[in-house]
């Protein structure tokens, strides 16, 4: 481990994600069969879901309130017409800008059934039941001899097409895996895919993070550059080329820039894995939402987080400070009378909603208090190019 390491604090700053779960009622109430349970109440679709819908799926407001409206009716519609079809029900879908329902069936005489339930019929040749069994099939072999994930990355009933896609960068060997779960050939379709699933994690500030798989510090905020996503957090965490793991020793990225000493201050690429967050782990582990980096004046109450102590709070002491360390001195800090520990180095500090800077260096502790400082995060952005990401 190198000196600096060994002499600064070395914290994991953890990125926090929150989700945020939306009722997304269509304004428009379902009509509920006698004997059925009564629509849920009138809610009006939140303006930001509709504004994303016209966004990412190229409609129009007309077309997202329309489709909204009737993908809930086509929730409320499809369970009845399963009931009504028993065995020959092969699935339902909804097609098009505004979400037209299509109901399957292995029967050509329940199409009459569906179109008088306000759905468009499809005949296909294998029940839902058929399809949902081989995918039983491909899951206990799975579970028992699991295959390469370039042999079978996922595997999924598809009911548009009425089989079972198995998706492989190695058909032929994909094939012997089918034919291992005894699943039903006629069924299964193995489609060539060049896709690799992975976990996808969370970069939240205040979280730890490892350097090189030995020392350990916080993430700061989360930012991008570019197509680039990644973190900032204290430049004495580790120098430039150096490797992290995330706080489950996952692969995370690798130090594109550093600064140590003189002044204090890092950012870290990561991979495709960790996606970045406008979070910090606040108190009791709740996630307090970035919204600006604008700088609050001496006196304001100023809080941090970092990987070994978690949520503490006081106030700015003073801007534009100058530290001497034992590597050197370190310029334009701020001085807070908030503690902080080892392994809290690199962790957001953040005033109201407005992140202040990445946790530096100090004396004390959390258990007597002490003296903390830290380096102003818009110098870091401007040096790197960086952009915060912000809720």
């Amino acid at each position: 481990m190198s000196r600096r390491r060994r002499h600064g604090l070395e914290l994991a700053a953890g990125c926090t994600v929150a989700i945020a779960a939306l009722f997304l009622g269509s304004g428009i109430p379902a009509v509920a069969d006698p004997g059925e349970p009564s629509p849920r109440p009138r809610r009006e679709v939140p303006p930001e879901m509709l504004a994303s819908m016209q966004r990412d799926l190229g409609l129009t407001a007309d077309e997202a309130r329309m489709r909204i409206s009737n993908e809930y009716r086509a929730g409320a519609t499809e369970p009845g017409l399963r009931k009504s079809l028993g065995g020959s029900y092969g699935g339902a879908w909804v097609t098009g800008n505004t979400a037209e329902l299509t109901v399957a069936t292995t029967d050509e005489q329940q199409s009459g059934t569906i179109t008088a339930g306000g759905a468009k019929a499809a005949v296909v040749k294998h029940s839902l039941k058929a399809l949902t069994d081989a995918k039983q099939a491909l899951d206990r072999t799975a579970s028992e001899r699991p295959p390469a994930a370039d042999v079978a990355s996922a595997w999924y009933v598809d009911v548009k097409t009425n089989s079972v896609v198995v998706q492989s960068a190695k058909p032929s060997e994909a094939a012997a895996f089918v034919a291992t779960s005894g699943a039903d050939r006629e069924v299964v379709r193995v489609v060539e895919s060049a896709e690799r699933p992975s976990p996808l994690y969370d970069l939240r500030g205040g979280e730890a993070f490892y350097i090189n798989d030995a020392a350990r510090c916080s993430i700061g905020f989360s930012v991008t550059q570019g197509e680039e996503n990644g973190f900032v957090t204290a430049g004495h965490c580790g120098s430039q080329g150096d490797t992290t793991t995330g706080f489950n020793r996952v692969a995370q990225g690798s130090f594109q820039g550093s600064t140590f000493p003189g002044h204090d201050y890092a950012w870290v690429s990561t991979n495709a894995d960790w996606v970045p967050q406008p979070w910090v782990i606040g108190p009791d582990g709740t996630n307090v939402t970035v919204t600006g980096s604008q700088e609050a004046p001496v006196g304001s109450s100023v809080c941090r987080s970092g990987s070994t102590t978690g949520w503490h709070c006081g106030t700015i002491q003073q801007h534009d400070t100058s530290v001497q360390y034992p590597q050197g001195t370190i310029n334009g800090v701020t001085r807070t009378n908030v503690c902080a520990e080892p392994g809290d180095s690199g962790g957001p500090f953040i005033s109201g909603s407005e992140g202040q800077g990445v946790t530096s260096g100090g004396s004390g502790n959390c258990t007597v208090g002490g003296t903390t400082y830290y380096q102003p995060v818009n110098p870091i952005l401007t040096t790197y190019g960086l952009t915060l990401t912000t809720g």
